[in-house]
């Protein structure tokens, strides 16, 4: 066991990383059909580097980057020059409402209260598992707005 139960930060097997990597594009593949879509190229960016946080199992920095990616592909392919929040875009998009539930887990995360964490050091020792499953519905709510434009 790592320090303080930290066995979560060590790398984790190629096999493992592949079947993560398998899993990730396999998702994006099926739910990108045979379309072709406007994307976003900050969008496109932050999927590699959610990709990379994905296979490595950083499932709380998968969260965050999943609504990072989603507001930029919207922002920019979407309704380019709006000027509201995240939440009014989501709305004005009708985007799947789950998005919203994704957006305030996010929220929670990123804007701290110290009262009331959003994760613990505990919650990511004990929950691995629970983190894993809340990543993958952030990666498919993810890519099913990336391809929620009309294809071009």
């Amino acid at each position: 066991m790592g320090v303080n139960g930290s066995d979560w930060l060590e790398q984790p097997s190629t096999e493992l990383w592949e079947a993560r990597r398998r899993w990730f594009d396999e998702l994006a593949e099926s739910l990108a059909g045979e379309g072709a879509y406007d994307v976003s190229e900050q969008a496109c960016a932050l999927i590699g580097e959610m990709q990379t946080a994905f296979c490595a199992g950083a499932w709380v920095a998968v969260l965050v980057l999943a609504m990072a990616v989603v507001d930029a592909q919207l922002r920019e392919t979407e309704l380019p020059g709006f000027k509201g929040n995240t939440q009014q875009l989501l709305d004005a998009v009708q985007a799947n409402p789950e998005l919203q539930r994704l957006r305030g887990r996010r929220n929670a995360i990123i804007h701290i209260r110290p009262e009331n964490p959003a994760i613990t050091l505990d919650q990511q020792w004990a929950n691995r598992a629970e983190l894993e499953q809340e990543a993958k519905q952030a990666v498919k709510l993810m890519f099913e707005a990336f391809y929620i434009g009309p294809m071009v």
